[in-house]
């Protein structure tokens, strides 16, 4: 699987500006990284999936970032991160994007060697959506993991309810980066040009990481048509100190190993199972 290591390789680099002149790896009110885990999973799942990939060779599929949903049972919308889908039966208002021009335009690390897969690719290409196939939403849990959970599991939750209750046939899958770093820099809580003064740091209790993945573990999984929670489910946990210095990716435990049934390895897995059983005669 390649994701990992685009996410951490990618997020490695600041880039993300504020207003007093210093560039975040990450930052809580930018959606850098879920655009970025975004383009690495649909990456990995095109490598995995024949059937997506001959579906996206064919124009049959189509691809949106933070696409709107809405609950059928409550009229509520929600903007789901990654949505994967038919085609809808009305043009963009804009010149669609492949996934070659969002790994340029988001600043995607790549090796030569993905770079060469990439290109190899199947054409999958922005559009409108029609029937929704797949809906994914992707979150992080980098600082104050414990005063964080409650809201992370409720809009995870909220997430497959939604996908579900728009489209009954469609995989709602979720995805979580954890932070296991010792300290982190947070951009709430340095808001001055760090040039011009020491940061403050926020340290992290050694159980945070542990209370999370647990808390993850919690989550309602899909058994069956009719049932309610989520088709896949992965966690990533990440040693992201925010202060330049490179991310790393974290195996050891509490990290989810790759045959736990909620490792990055285990959600493509599941996905591309669901898919290619569920949507192949599209």
């Amino acid at each position: 699987m390649d994701g990992p290591e685009i996410i951490t390789r990618t997020l490695s680099l600041p880039a993300v500006p504020d207003k007093h002149g210093n560039l975040w790896q990450y930052h809580s009110r930018s959606d850098r990284h879920s655009k970025v885990a975004c383009w690495a999973i649909l990456f990995d799942l095109l490598q995995h999936s024949q059937t997506f990939a001959a579906h996206a060779r064919a124009g049959k599929v189509t691809f949106g970032i933070n696409r709107q949903m809405r609950d059928f049972r409550t009229n509520r919308t929600k903007d789901l991160d990654l949505v994967i889908s038919r085609p809808g039966p009305a043009p963009l208002s804009r010149p669609p994007a492949t996934m070659h021009d969002l790994a340029l335009r988001w600043g995607l690390r790549l090796t030569p060697e993905q770079r060469t897969r990439l290109a190899e690719l199947a054409p999958l290409v922005e559009g409108t959506a029609g029937n929704v196939l797949v809906a994914l939403e992707a979150k992080a849990c980098m600082t104050a993991h414990i005063k964080a959970l409650p809201r992370l599991f409720d809009e995870l939750s909220s997430s497959y309810s939604t996908v579900h209750a728009d489209t009954q046939q469609a995989l709602a899958v979720g995805f979580a980066m954890i932070n296991a770093a010792p300290t982190f820099l947070s951009a709430d809580m340095n808001k001055y040009d760090l040039r011009e003064r020491n940061a403050t740091v926020n340290i992290h209790p050694e159980h945070a990481v542990t209370r999370t993945i647990a808390k993850m573990r919690e989550i309602d999984r899909r058994t069956g048509p009719g049932t309610d929670g989520f088709d896949a489910f992965g966690a990533m946990v990440v040693s992201m100190r925010n202060d330049g210095t490179p991310v790393t990716l974290i195996t050891d435990p509490p990290a989810p190993r790759p045959d736990d049934v909620d490792s990055y390895q285990r959600m493509i897995g599941r996905v591309v199972q669901s898919y290619d059983v569920t949507f192949a005669g599209i």
